[in-house]
């Protein structure tokens, strides 16, 4: 449990597995592995029957496996949910976790490039074997989508000239490290406002590098088709962006939200939301794990026809 608690601290873990209401013989997914927290509890309900799929693309993740016949791990990002369940022969599940949060292990290896604290590369990577990194980003995209990036994905007022400021830099010098790139924008962010908008710009980069919120529609996509009737869903979000797609497609059954009906005018739907309001933490659990504080849950359950 010690490696655990230095990789990550699961949050709202209790109210996740209500939520997935598992049946010791059932079929589960962990599709953000981690430092295991959430798969370990899962294991921990499930009889021997019982069976758990844990996805992660992060190599680092490998050596928080635990020893159990039960679990089978796959080393992938979970937009790949469907074609692994189906190398594997399983045709439904019985539930589905998602944490989509940031491992505290990737925010405290300064080499890993997410957090500003540290100083370290501009890498920002889940899965270090992909190509595009943030130094690759920050360096070569052009002003416009820079822009549109720290807007759309970091929700950042002074996006433009933030992007205009990284471009003049670049053009004498390329972006290599960190504290290279938090002391450029120093004079565009306020000493009261300094920690709050950097974590937006670091989100921002973060998103895009490894795309999050396309891999987040391909996995939402699948869900319908990989869980059987009955079958929950329970989706840790930490940002309104993430939030707002699976608030969404819970709802309508797409991340638009667009409500579709059919001819009798019932919504045309696979899922149907379990709890009707967002669960979040309690004020003893942000005291345990102040990381935890803007975490939000959402249940849904499988509701047929697919």
């Amino acid at each position: 449990m010690e490696n655990e608690i230095v990789y990550h601290t699961p949050a709202l873990l209790i109210p996740c597995m209500e939520g997935l209401d598992i049946k010791s013989d059932g079929v589960y997914v962990d599709l953000t592995f981690g430092g295991g927290g959430h798969s370990r509890e899962i294991l921990s309900r499930l009889g021997k029957n019982g069976r758990l799929f844990a996805f992660d693309q992060d190599i680092d993740a490998i050596a928080n496996i635990p020893d159990d016949e039960r679990l089978t791990f796959c080393r992938s990002n979970f937009c790949f949910l469907s074609n692994f369940l189906d190398y594997y022969g399983v045709e439904k599940v019985d539930g589905v976790l998602a944490d989509l949060g940031v491992s505290f292990h990737h925010f405290d290896e300064a080499e890993r490039g997410f957090s500003f604290r540290f100083d370290g590369p501009l890498d920002m990577r889940m899965n270090r074997k992909s190509k595009l990194t943030a130094e690759i980003l920050l360096n070569e995209y052009e002003e416009q989508r820079l822009a549109d990036i720290f807007y759309l994905y970091g929700e950042m007022n002074n996006a433009r000239k933030v992007a205009s400021t990284i471009v003049k830099a670049r053009q004498k010098t390329p972006l290599t490290t960190i504290f290279q790139l938090v002391e450029l924008l120093e004079p565009l962010i306020g000493k009261d406002s300094q920690k709050k908008d950097l974590a937006k710009l670091f989100q921002a980069i973060r998103i895009e590098v490894n795309d999050e919120m396309g891999t987040l529609k391909k996995m939402l996509s699948q869900l319908p088709g990989v869980l059987g009737d009955g079958g929950r869903v329970a989706i840790l979000t930490y940002h309104s962006l993430e939030d707002r797609l699976v608030k969404n497609f819970f709802k309508t059954g797409n991340v638009d939200g667009k409500i579709e009906k059919d001819f009798y005018g019932n919504t045309v739907r696979s899922l149907a939301p379990v709890n009707g309001k967002v669960i979040t933490p309690d004020a003893d659990e942000i005291q345990r794990n102040p990381r935890s504080r803007s975490a939000k849950l959402r249940v849904a359950e499988k509701i047929g026809g697919e």
